[in-house]
């Protein structure tokens, strides 16, 4: 009887696909790295359309707050009373542009700074290949050095996003977000260079 309550608390624990990311002892979520995060949004935005919703967003609704439980309780044990009460508060937290459904950015917002920028540049510019992303930043780099300056790094980002997109209307706005978001995050030391490592994440 014990091994079979032993089993079934490891099947749930390998259902609900939450509770990987959870802290055991404290329970708190741990921060996920860009490609957790795309594994958690694959999981659950189960047809591909680009937004958890209906029955996607209460299946990760439900697993969400049972991983969250120091026990292991199953999904099920959510009442519908308590699931559409959480969604209204879920939805009025990430729902930001009130349709009804979540997206990918706004439940991005659960990603800590760096991770959640480097996803959104990378789910919103997708370059084709690391070969575009190398072919560009030589022009930069014309000496070799493995390093780009910083004053480069706009006109560095404006070309890759126009191969990225095969646009030729880049944002100012969004370069220079952009350019001052990745100085913060990939010059660390503050010497106004750029390692081809770094950016190549």
């Amino acid at each position: 009887m014990e091994q079979s309550a032993n089993s079934k608390v490891h099947l749930e624990k390998a259902q609900n696909f939450m509770r990987q990311y959870r802290d055991p002892e404290s329970r708190e979520l741990k921060k996920l790295s860009a490609n957790q995060f795309m594994d958690v949004w694959s999981h659950y935005d189960r047809d591909g359309n680009g937004y958890i919703e209906g029955s996607e967003l209460d299946g990760f609704l439900k697993e969400f707050v049972s991983s969250a439980n120091a026990t292991d309780i199953s999904p099920e044990s959510l009442t519908d009373e308590m699931l559409v009460e959480l969604k209204s508060c879920f939805m009025e937290a990430y729902d930001d542009n009130q349709d009804g459904k979540i997206d990918i950015r706004e439940l991005a917002q659960l990603l800590p700074m760096e991770e959640n920028f480097l996803l959104l540049f990378r789910f919103d510019n997708p370059l084709e290949s690391s070969v575009e992303f190398m072919k560009i930043w030589r022009e930069y780099d014309s000496d070799n050095s493995g390093y780009i300056e910083a004053d480069e790094l706009k006109n560095f980002l404006r070309d890759l996003l126009k191969e990225a997109k095969k646009i030729n209307d880049v944002s100012e706005d969004k370069l220079i977000e952009y350019t001052d978001t990745m100085l913060r995050v990939f010059d660390a030391n503050k010497d106004g260079r750029l390692q081809l490592s770094e950016m190549a994440k």
